[in-house]
């Protein structure tokens, strides 16, 4: 599993990495922070649309719109672009009752990702990278509380952990309110899959880190290959990762600072 990550890199930086526009959602108010459990604001990135010049069947522009990728008579393919914005990490599906299922799909499995109702269509269209400078994990034994380590790329760079992103405007009830004025609620979730050669001796699972060479692949709302997306969900290889003991006392969501980071044996 993956469920709690270190964020303190500043948001520029971070879009200039991952080659990114910085969202209208990021403001001075994006604090950095060493202990970000679920159902907390994430940053991640996603191909957002550009705006579209609508054509009727004539080709004389009628206006603009922004959406899915659209295409054929009367219209013309979609321009996305990068972008780096906040999401609350939680997946909520949009035919979701109540936004608090978020609290517990935090994490997709790979080896399921594909074919679960409450993720097969994010996979399909919907998928980001969630930016964190670390993860944490606990490692099972006979210790209590269990020992958590810290992990970070061995590069020193941000990690692309692969995710998925959904919108949710309301439950049933709330269908016929009126939104215009009341923006949709913006979830992401984590993909996990076993863990490699890095993680092994801490944990079975591990989120899924992608390279720069796939993000384009990864990104790309038109690509809806799942066998070639499945691909890409795959343990990290050797010497991608490097961890160290820490503190327990990032147990506590409450507890926050770089020192949470440092080495600790006792």
């Amino acid at each position: 599993m993956c469920g709690r990550i270190s964020l303190y890199s500043d948001p520029d930086y971070l879009a200039r990495i991952f080659d990114a526009q910085i969202g209208f959602d990021i403001d001075s108010e994006t604090r950095p922070s060493w202990n970000v459990p679920p159902t907390r604001t994430i940053l991640a990135v996603a191909c957002i649309p550009d705006a579209v010049t609508i054509r009727d069947a004539t080709g004389e522009a009628t206006g603009e719109a922004t959406g899915e990728a659209s295409g054929g008579a009367g219209g013309e393919a979609t321009r996305f672009h990068r972008e780096l914005g906040r999401y609350k990490w939680g997946l909520v599906p949009s035919w979701a009752k109540d936004p608090s299922v978020g609290s517990r799909m935090f994490n997709a499995r790979a080896e399921t990702v594909a074919t679960k109702p409450s993720f097969r269509s994010a996979l399909a269209a919907r998928r980001l990278v969630v930016v964190a400078d670390g993860f944490y994990e606990w490692k099972p034994g006979t210790e209590s509380p269990k020992r958590p380590y810290y992990f970070t790329r061995a590069d020193g760079r941000p990690l692309a952990l692969a995710g998925l992103w959904e919108l949710w405007w309301g439950g049933p009830d709330d269908r016929d309110r009126d939104v215009a004025d009341q923006p949709p609620l913006r979830t992401c979730t984590v993909i996990t899959t076993e863990a490699g050669p890095d993680m092994g001796d801490i944990h079975h699972r591990m989120p899924v880190v992608l390279e720069d060479d796939v993000l384009d692949e990864w990104l790309d709302p038109a690509n809806q290959d799942k066998p070639e997306l499945g691909s890409l969900l795959v343990p990290s290889p050797g010497g991608t990762l490097v961890s160290r003991p820490v503190g327990r006392s990032v147990g506590n969501v409450r507890n926050d600072g770089p020192e949470l980071t440092e080495v600790a044996e006792d």
